[in-house]
């Protein structure tokens, strides 16, 4: 089986993920909001961030599933990729 990404690619995409997550949650810990609101962020933060996880997955298995294996314009299908 080929690989699909590189690993400096793998690398890359995984450390701006975290700086990313490091940022947000400095940003939140230096506002000066109540700890109700900041709490509030973080978790909406962390939802968004999880179901993007298992959005992904979830499209990526279906798509595995079909035998498409990629390529195709999900959503955005018409009757020539069906």
């Amino acid at each position: 089986m080929k690989k699909r990404n590189t690993t400096a690619f793998t690398f890359l995409s995984w450390a701006s993920f975290i700086l990313a997550v490091g940022f947000f949650l400095i940003a939140i810990w230096n506002t000066e909001w109540v700890l109700v609101e900041k709490g509030y962020y973080a978790g909406i933060f962390i939802w968004a961030v999880y179901s993007a996880f298992v959005l992904s997955k979830v499209v990526r298995d279906n798509e595995e599933d079909r035998g498409e294996g990629g390529g195709s314009n999900f959503p955005f299908r018409n009757k020539d990729n069906e």
